[in-house]
């Protein structure tokens, strides 16, 4: 990467570090105040939705408003108004309030990711997107694992102290935005696969995708309030979220790479009987602390993969064209999922108990096992076609991050092994050069780069 390319990067990733650190943990802040005040499981699972319907909105409308003001006005009034909405949370506490708060602050949230993802796109070419990516994915979860962990440390300077913070964090993320040269990358508006071609196109994938929002949303939005139900400090809960965050961090990726050599829907088959067998083991066997943060770790490596590998089988099996509105509208079903999941998933919890979290996300993985099963018996896994990247981006417009040159080269040749043309018949799909493939040709060659030897995958 040139030093050039990493001066124009450095500005949006460092405004994205710093608003990351009082964004990681105020999902965690706003669930454990909420349960000190009394309410109740159901009222903080819509006060927690509310973030995820906001982040849904703003996916879909917040380009055009970015259209029209420019990158740096725009990227300065999202914050403004996340750091507002969350000032007024610190002084007033009323859960019907919060809702409205947590809905504009989800839908200025999604802006300033918006903003930061699409100077990344147009930055840079597909050739080294691969690697923005790679520093984007840093950026983004070490904030998270940063903030969870100044949750205590907030928490104990007084009861307004952390929503003082958060505050004061979005203000000063404008501060790298603010020096970059006033000139604003062009983007056009996007259009995402509508759900009816998605579905036509990768039942896996969008299945895959929106079982991934309810886990994860699952996650930030309730796991805080049964750690505290059952008894830890908030430093505690903070710390117990960094380990999550952290997990999802360091093993999204040796998951992925490991997806790239194998038939991805057996690897997301595993993904969600794993996650099923953690959630059960986090009820029946830890009776230490560091045996549940063991527990959410591996949790959270499961949970966070999940949707990256979901994303790369769909483009596996995408034609070349379709790629960008694939991604696009796999980030939207995803939006769905995190959306529905804490008013899904609390009434359960006020039914059975706290444990109901567990309980739903065993269910959520043993279904997904069930789904990956019955859809690789109907229509096996195309060939991994090229190489597992991590899925960070937050926006519509930066799920064209995503689509690298490795990822659009493996589309191309993929597209006269299988036709897909009536799943998106708007898009042009290759032809093949000399008529169908002989079997001989139906190869990929992979080299491990651990034994540094070539090893043939047959396609299917």
């Amino acid at each position: 990467m040139s030093r050039q390319l990493l001066a124009m990067a450095l500005a949006p990733l460092l405004g994205l570090f710093i608003l990351g650190i009082g964004n990681g943990f105020l999902a965690t802040l706003i669930t454990l105040r909420l349960d000190a005040a009394g309410e109740s499981a159901v009222v903080i699972g819509w006060v927690s939705s509310a973030y995820f319907i906001g982040l849904a909105i703003g996916a879909v409308l917040n380009d055009r408003l970015l259209l029209r003001i420019g990158h740096i006005r725009a990227y300065a009034c999202f914050a403004s108004l996340v750091a507002i909405t969350v000032l007024l949370q610190g002084l007033w506490l009323e859960p019907w309030a919060w809702f409205v708060l947590r809905l504009i602050g989800g839908w200025a949230t999604v802006g300033v990711y918006l903003v930061i993802e699409s100077w990344l796109l147009t930055a840079s070419d597909t050739k080294v997107r691969g690697r923005l990516l790679a520093l984007y994915m840093i950026s983004l979860y070490a904030a998270g694992v940063v903030g969870q962990l100044m949750l205590g440390v907030t928490d104990a300077a007084g009861e307004a102290v952390p929503f003082m913070v958060i505050g004061m964090l979005a203000s000063l993320s404008v501060l790298p935005m603010a020096v970059i040269p006033r000139v604003s990358p062009l983007i056009e508006h996007a259009e995402p696969l509508p759900p009816h071609r998605l579905i036509m196109l990768t039942p896996t994938g969008v299945m895959g995708c929106f079982g991934s929002g309810l886990a994860i949303a699952a996650i930030y939005s309730l796991l805080p309030l049964y750690l505290q139900r059952t008894g830890f400090s908030v430093d505690k809960v903070g710390q117990m979220m960094a380990v999550v965050v952290l997990g999802g961090m360091l093993l999204q990726y040796p998951i992925g790479r490991w997806s790239d050599r194998h038939d991805r829907q057996l690897v997301l088959i595993l993904i969600g009987l794993a996650c099923a067998a953690i959630s059960l083991g986090a009820l029946w066997l830890p009776e230490q602390p560091w045996m549940l943060a063991g527990m959410l770790f591996l949790l959270g490596g499961g949970t966070f993969a999940l949707y990256p590998v979901a994303v790369s089988h769909a483009a596996d099996r995408a034609p070349a064209g379709a790629l960008v509105r694939m991604s696009q509208g796999l980030l939207l079903i995803n939006a769905v999922g995190s959306t529905v999941s804490p008013p899904l998933i609390t009434p359960l919890m006020g039914h059975i108990g706290d444990v109901g979290l567990f309980w739903a996300l065993a269910g959520l993985g043993g279904f997904l096992a069930l789904f990956f099963t019955w859809r690789r018996s109907q229509r096996p896994a195309p060939l991994p076609m090229a190489p597992f990247t991590p899925n960070p981006p937050m926006s519509v417009v930066g799920a064209e991050l995503n689509v690298t040159e490795e990822l659009v080269q493996g589309a191309i040749e993929h597209e006269h092994v299988e036709d897909l043309s009536h799943a998106v018949p708007e898009v042009p799909v290759a032809e093949p050069l000399h008529g169908p493939p002989r079997r001989e040709e139906m190869t990929i060659t992979y080299v491990d780069e651990d034994k540094r030897r070539s090893r043939p995958v047959e396609a299917r």
